[in-house]
């Protein structure tokens, strides 16, 4: 005698569906990507990134290019141990980027970055007037 099995009856007898698992090992465009945050503080635009782990001299690049600020990180790190003729590795890396518009017109020189606490936080004033745009790096400083 053939019964049909609803899902329902498959999650009871053998557990919850573990397709999530699958959903996050993915090379989906979320692993690729950090968080953002955008608010305005009077005439400033504010833009503040989470980037716990990074080293902002050396693994950070800001750019304004045209109407849009760049966020680059690439993240290199790697762990060995040899204990008790255990050898252990672990290393995780990537390149993640975000692009956010911005208003036409920013004025790049005025336009700082800091890093303080796993935060990267980039302070555009408003423009006053348009002008011609091309790329140009931001520094960022440790706060």
């Amino acid at each position: 005698m053939l019964t049909k099995v609803r899902d329902n009856d498959l999650q009871i007898r053998f557990g919850p569906s573990r397709a999530w698992i699958d959903e996050m090992f993915r090379d989906g465009e979320w692993r690729r990507s950090f968080k953002i945050e955008e608010t305005d503080e009077g005439d400033t635009m504010v833009i503040r990134a989470e980037l716990p782990g990074v080293d902002p001299e050396k693994d950070v690049t800001v750019e304004v290019n045209d109407d849009e600020l760049v966020i680059r990180v690439q993240r290199t790190e790697s762990h060995m141990s040899n204990t008790h003729h255990v050898h252990r590795s672990e290393f995780r890396y990537g390149s993640f980027s975000r692009i956010v518009p911005i208003p036409s017109g920013v004025e790049e020189s005025k336009v700082t970055a800091a890093y303080k606490d796993g935060i990267l936080e980039v302070r555009l004033p408003s423009p006053a007037e348009v002008s011609d745009s091309e790329s140009h790096r931001i520094e960022v400083k440790r706060s």
